[in-house]
């Protein structure tokens, strides 16, 4: 339903028709007519839309003020049933003066949160495995999932974000599948593959598939062409079998991903998947 027309508030607002939802959107296989149905509860609503490139925050619009206040006291930080379980992080949001595809480099919301710091520090040695330059992250996502709700297949927007991305996996583990899309079928949406081709993706002619195990605790880098060329993608489902054991995943899986926002245009070596260089 488009890219953001609004954007998440740098501080206190007091009332807004707009709604900043977190924890929410189609790349954890919840569709913006889903939404629309459950927000709708509280006041007719304008619009659905994406908040940012990630999939996974969205802005909810209605017509009046107290339908927003209705919603936001209704579902902010429980559990909702009708949307897989997931605990929606809400708050108001105002319009945004300019619409774009990518974050907005220029619009820094301060240093990652001090805990991080023996983590980053970690991240920082694998320049120690041939990476010339030293890692500099500015951008930290987190998501939870509860049982039984993944992600959708995306690539990460060339664009918006540097080479190395790191994904930390806690409380729970999971399966990670990367897939490399035939000519033609990468340029679908994310939120708009076909999740129904997981439950027989080893046998799709569509992509390649290869698949590993998070444990809890782990870190996942992504560079090169699995950063760039392969979607990765968290199947919707309780349990995932690895070398023939079924794991049963955790009542709570929570990943932050650190990235390096992107300062000018990406000039990668695979143009064909690359929003700078179409």
């Amino acid at each position: 339903m488009g890219l953001p027309r609004f954007k998440r508030p740098g501080g206190t607002i007091e009332s807004s028709s707009n709604l900043y939802v977190a924890n929410c959107g189609p790349a954890v296989g919840l569709t913006f007519d889903t939404i629309e149905a459950v927000f709708g509860a509280y006041g007719p609503v304008k619009g659905v839309y994406l908040a940012d490139e990630s999939g996974t925050r969205v802005i909810v619009s209605y017509h009046e003020e107290r339908s927003a206040e209705s919603a936001l006291k209704a579902l902010s930080r429980r559990a909702c049933p009708e949307l897989g379980g997931r605990s929606l992080h809400i708050q108001y949001s105002v319009h945004s003066v300019c619409q774009t595809r990518n974050v907005n480099a220029n619009q820094y919301l301060g240093e990652l949160p001090s805990f991080l710091s023996p983590i980053l520090e970690k991240m920082s040695l694998f320049q120690k495995l041939g990476y010339a330059e030293t890692v500099l992250l500015d951008q930290l996502t987190v998501n939870e999932y509860p049982p039984g709700v993944g992600l959708s297949p995306h690539i990460d927007t060339h664009s918006a974000f540097e080479d190395l991305i790191f994904s930390l996996s806690l409380a729970g583990p999971c399966i990670m599948e990367f897939r490399k899309y035939s000519t033609g079928v990468w340029l679908t949406s994310p939120d708009t593959l076909n999740d129904e081709e997981a439950q027989n993706s080893e046998k799709s002619s569509k992509f390649l598939r290869r698949a590993i195990y998070l444990p809890p605790r782990s870190i996942l880098l992504l560079s090169g062409e699995a950063r760039y060329v392969w979607h990765h993608y968290i199947p919707h489902h309780k349990v995932d079998v690895v070398n023939d054991t079924r794991i049963r995943r955790a009542s709570r899986r929570v990943s932050f991903t650190l990235r390096k926002v992107r300062k000018g245009p990406c000039e990668c070596e695979f143009p064909e998947y690359c929003d700078s260089q179409k």
